[in-house]
């Protein structure tokens, strides 16, 4: 490799910024009236997001100038890292509990998710150990399962806080990985059948998830319980219209969308920026995956093609999963909008992931 690399993807870097800034807005504005209710401070939310955004900027920095070759020589001790503190956040007294879920290390506000952290950590791990030229990944038995059963206990640990929606992120990642690594699709299909009679048996093992979809399919069955946050959302984006009721204009973040700075600050925009400023923000993520998957076709080395692949892989699902849910089409699953809602690891750990693949770009044709 050159000693002087080339300038990293310039529409990609673009993409990430103008994101980031739309999300500082974003969270200021819908977070106000919950910050100055709780805190006694309207700007609470959006210091707090300042902060972590100049760590994960750091961070970003620091990873796209970095030999992308380091992350595969300690790819291995990375995984065994977030594994240890996936067990360790299940101990009680050790892990915290937050919206229901023992998902948390830290004290006070301050904390860290582990299963934000293994997202990258098994991106990194299976983009090492499948980009192996002597790894036969079209072998069922030696070559399809392994990988698939280190991405089924990350999955089962994960599932014991409980987090569905972190845990959905990281197993369609972790399978575009192993997809893009040459996995044979009947093997792939075969496995998607009985990992759609899992999923069913998680969702009728807890009768929150099962009451999750009831509420999804007919939210006004239930109004007021599992219903009431696909409602409210809808009554936001609703009276949004073209342009939007102007920014800092929202009705709906005055204590009737739950926590509207996390997982519904897609609503809040669409109520205060309307179908345009949706669009836009749709438009800079497709931006971003365009770039990803095209820096992951041009590049020649298989690790980091892998490895971009996954981190896009990241990004798409987790845009998909909370745009679904706040416009209805999904059910609640408290997935975050990458660079856009409020959250300390979730934006530090993205933008750490994207500072990998603007490192990765620099060696694309």
């Amino acid at each position: 490799m050159n000693k002087k690399l080339p300038a990293p993807d310039l529409w990609l870097l673009i993409s990430i910024l103008a994101l980031l800034t739309m999300g500082m807005v974003m969270v200021y504005s819908a977070g106000s009236v919950l910050a100055f209710h709780d805190y006694g401070d309207s700007f609470y939310f959006v210091k707090r997001q300042l902060l972590f955004a100049a760590l994960g900027l750091g961070a970003m920095y620091f990873t796209a100038n970095m030999d992308v070759r380091v992350w595969k020589r300690f790819a291995k001790l990375g995984l065994l890292i977030c594994f240890f503190m996936l067990v360790i956040v299940l101990i009680p007294g050790i892990g915290v509990v937050r919206g229901g879920a023992r998902s948390w290390l830290g004290i006070s506000s301050f904390g860290i998710q582990p299963s934000e952290f293994m997202k990258l950590g098994m991106i990194l791990f299976l983009a090492k150990w499948l980009s192996r030229e002597d790894y036969n990944i079209t072998s069922f038995s030696k070559g399809l399962l392994p990988p698939l059963g280190l991405i089924g206990l990350a999955f089962g640990l994960i599932m014991l806080q409980p987090d569905l929606g972190t845990g959905a992120v990281m197993l369609g990642a972790a399978l575009m990985i192993v997809f893009a690594a040459g996995a044979k699709m009947k093997h792939l299909g075969f496995l998607a059948l009985g990992g759609a009679a899992g999923f069913v048996g998680l969702i009728l093992a807890a009768p929150y998830r099962l009451k999750r979809i009831t509420g999804f399919l007919d939210p006004w069955s239930d109004p007021l319980g599992t219903g009431y946050q696909i409602i409210q959302s809808l009554y936001a984006i609703g009276p949004g219209g073209l342009g939007g009721l102007g920014l800092g204009m929202s009705r709906q973040k005055y204590s009737y969308v739950p926590e509207p700075q996390t997982d519904f600050i897609f609503a809040i925009l669409a109520e205060e920026l309307g179908f345009i400023g949706g669009l836009i923000v749709l438009m800079l993520f497709l931006i971003l995956v365009w770039r990803g998957m095209r820096i992951a076709m041009t590049v020649n080395d298989s690790f980091a093609s892998l490895l971009a692949v996954g981190i896009i892989g990241m990004v798409a699902i987790q845009v998909i999963i909370n745009i679904g849910v706040v416009i209805g089409l999904m059910p609640v699953t408290g997935i975050t909008l990458p660079l856009i809602s409020y959250g300390g690891s979730s934006l530090t750990l993205m933008l750490t992931a994207l500072g990998i693949l603007l490192n990765i770009s620099r060696y694309a044709r």
